[in-house]
């Protein structure tokens, strides 16, 4: 009898971990390794979060600033602030001047933004308020960014990992 009430506790316990398991956590900005897809980093965001990548050109040796908004399951991108055109910056673009900045506000909806990091231009990774070392965190290595939906299990994994 004993060993019956034991059994029923473990399928009860199962059951209650794979329902907690499988309910929605929310959403979490991903960076994974773009060929062996291991992450790096994950980290948890919401509808409106600013996700913004950081370098230093690497001909013009100036700073430029790509900005998204997490909307959904992907990333919009907002806003673009470079300080000088060159090659790979949007030369044709209406920009207006902010601060001695170039800035433009280009199109585009994307479910994964592909980065190769590198030493001279110095990658970094912007999460809302918490700002990442990309080059140090990714060995260098390019990697995808993309938001994807957390089980509750991880979210309250992530929860005890910070």
């Amino acid at each position: 009898m004993r060993r019956r009430y034991v059994a029923i506790a473990v399928l009860v316990s199962l059951l209650l971990i794979g329902t907690v398991a499988a309910l929605p956590g929310g959403r979490a900005l991903v960076v994974a390794d773009a060929e062996t897809g291991d992450q790096y980093l994950t980290v948890p965001v919401e509808d409106g979060t600013t996700v913004a990548l950081e370098y230093m050109h690497s001909v013009e040796k100036t700073r430029v600033y790509d900005e998204y908004t997490v909307r959904g399951d992907h990333l919009e991108m907002t806003r673009m602030e470079f300080e000088s055109f060159g090659w790979g910056l949007p030369s044709g673009a209406n920009v207006t001047r902010e601060d001695g900045v170039y800035v433009f506000d280009p199109p585009g909806n994307y479910t994964r933004v592909t980065v190769s990091p590198g030493d001279v231009a110095g990658h970094k990774l912007h999460v809302g308020a918490e700002t990442y070392d990309l080059v140090a965190r990714t060995n260098g290595r390019s990697v995808h960014l993309y938001v994807t939906q957390r089980s509750a299990f991880g979210a309250a994994k992530d929860q005890l990992n910070t």
